[in-house]
């Protein structure tokens, strides 16, 4: 029997994620669903705003299956279309038989329309709803495609601006995969505002990563090549850590091509979005004798937070264009604050004092 691939909410630090529903803007969502990904087809792609784009089922789905979009609260939805099949003359993957069910609390559904030439729509007329649900009446004779949800409501529903699946294998380590699936889903859910804090002008960031937990990998994690890898050992040990993979996912984001980046800038931004972005207030204290600005990581981070806070807010977005784009030097510092690197260190070592 198949599990369905789903993200609780209440795993999300709530304090800390605070989305456009925090500014009266929009609401998040997040797919859960029976049906494995196939040819890396991921599920954001259902309802991404781009009907070029599709969610693909690696199996046929039968009855037991379902494919379902939760938001993190309900709205008003005045209209619902989904439409399923590949883009494209042939449209392979359309739903044959089935219905699409709607919500109000995210566990009781009622059917709301069936599908005819694999697209279902209706007009509800601001009814509250929590989750909208698609689900086959019959066994398919082929894997099923998801092209788009389209909802109409208020306060409207965010698409998936920044589409990502995260794929977890702990094949050799299967009692970490309820605790790396759940951590997959929170990176998931952060990918938005990670890419926010760090996009560029023509950037377009990974839609697919591999989230692998080993029991032989001795570090911590690292990330590299549209991979994560983890430790079984640390991560059994400290499993509140999930800050750690929220930085190798930046790693993922930042995508530096460039050797003339710094290590210890690479490593600090990557922190400065972790605990100043993800958990703000966990960083802990800063030994000011031993301080200094490139000792990467959290140091570095705490120094990032210091020169941003007080010279430039945008200061962190603005040397991540250049570390992309290879054009970073030192005296981008100066140019940026009018103070060289050293400077502002010094300057900031001293702030720790008082």
């Amino acid at each position: 029997m198949r599990r369905p691939l789903r993200l609780a909410f209440a795993f999300v630090p709530t304090v800390l994620f605070l989305p456009a529903i925090a500014r009266g803007e929009s609401v998040a969502a997040v797919v859960e669903t029976t049906l494995e990904t196939g040819s890396k087809q991921i599920r954001q792609f259902a309802f991404d705003g781009d009907a070029e784009t599709f969610f693909a089922s690696k199996e046929n789905p039968s009855v037991s299956d379902h494919f379902t979009l939760v938001f993190e609260q309900p709205v008003s939805v005045k209209s619902i279309a989904v439409i399923t099949g590949q883009p494209g003359p042939e449209s392979a993957g359309k739903l044959e038989t089935g219905v699409l069910e709607v919500s109000t609390d995210g566990e009781t559904f009622t059917e709301l329309a069936k599908f005819a030439n694999g697209e279902a729509r209706e007009e509800l007329h601001a009814k509250p709803i929590r989750a909208i649900r698609i689900k086959p009446t019959s066994v398919q004779d082929h894997p099923l495609a998801v092209r788009e949800f389209t909802i109409a409501s208020d306060p409207p529903v965010a698409v998936f601006e920044y589409p990502v699946e995260i794929a977890v294998d702990c094949s050799d380590s299967p009692e970490m995969k309820e605790w790396a699936d759940k951590v997959a889903r929170l990176c998931e859910l952060w990918y938005p505002r990670l890419n926010e804090a760090l996009k560029s002008d023509g950037y377009k960031p990974a839609n697919y990563i591999k989230m692998r937990i080993s029991s032989s990998y001795n570090g911590v994690a690292e990330a590299g090549g549209g991979n994560i890898l983890g430790s079984t050992k640390f991560f059994k040990a400290h499993p509140d850590d999930v800050g750690a993979m929220i930085h190798e996912t930046v790693h993922i984001i930042q995508r530096y091509r460039s050797r003339k980046n710094p290590g210890w800038l690479v490593e600090g931004v990557a922190d400065y979005i972790r605990f100043f972005l993800f958990e703000p207030g966990k960083i802990g204290p800063i030994n000011a004798k031993r301080a200094r600005y490139d000792g990467s990581y959290r140091t570095t981070a705490a120094f990032l937070a210091y020169v941003t806070d007080k010279y430039d807010k945008s200061l962190i977005s603005k040397l991540n264009v250049h570390m992309r784009e290879g054009t970073y030097k030192e005296d981008l510092f100066k140019e940026l604050t009018g103070k060289t690197v050293q400077e502002l260190d010094e300057e900031w070592r001293e702030s720790l004092k008082r």
